[in-house]
């Protein structure tokens, strides 16, 4: 596969595991150069071991935090030499998978950090050097699970959604200058982070993590 992103820069925000991870390792195995944003260092590092350091290096911060972002972005770009693109692949909130009833308001607020302040604070960051080089290439990503809506999962398919309305914006309001932003919306994937979350659902509603017994 020829992506035509050989020895470009391009920032993965939760690039230290699942499906961040896995995007980097396309990116790298077609001649790209990556930053990895991670909160755990030693997993940002072991994830940049198995990349090759050649090719990826690894930013340590939490896009979640206010000003966060914008010290991330400018020192993955201090490192990388450019920025071709971004993707952020975070936004997993365990607390956000609760029903209107049981959510309360620090739930709600822990929420929109986790799910969609912290997408909107990275792209936000990164739009500004997209378009000093003369456009670039921005992935945010939500859910399936915004179109199979679910009693039990409110603040996060509410805020996926919210993902979603936000990329197809930024595409329209920066599309003449050059951007591009996708908005991918997988279905289940069994990431170590969905792994736990099925375990604590089903420890809390007495039942095997696979499911009802038969």
């Amino acid at each position: 596969m020829d992506l035509g992103i050989r020895d470009r820069g391009f920032l993965v925000v939760g690039g230290t595991a699942g499906m961040g991870l896995a995007a980097a390792q396309v990116l790298v195995a077609d001649g790209a150069r990556v930053a990895l944003v991670g909160r755990d260092p030693d997993r940002a590092r072991a994830a940049v071991g198995r990349l090759g350091r050649r090719n990826a290096t690894a930013v340590f911060g939490d896009v979640n935090r206010p000003g966060e972002a914008e010290r991330i972005v400018s020192e993955a770009v201090g490192t990388l030499g450019e920025l071709a693109g971004v993707a952020v692949t975070t936004g997993t909130s365990t607390a956000a998978h609760a029903s209107l009833d049981a959510a309360s308001d620090a739930v709600w607020a822990d929420a929109v950090d986790d799910v969609l302040m912290g997408t909107v604070r990275t792209v936000r960051a990164a739009v500004p050097h997209l378009v000093a080089g003369g456009g670039g290439t921005v992935v945010t990503t939500a859910a399936y699970g915004m179109r199979a809506y679910h009693p039990d999962r409110l603040p996060y398919v509410t805020l996926k959604s919210g993902v979603a309305a936000f990329a197809k914006t930024v595409a329209r309001a920066y599309g003449g200058s050059g951007v591009r932003a996708n908005c991918v919306c997988p279905g289940a994937i069994e990431t170590g982070s969905l792994a736990a979350l099925r375990g604590a659902l089903a420890r809390e509603r007495g039942v095997p993590p696979a499911g009802h017994p038969g």
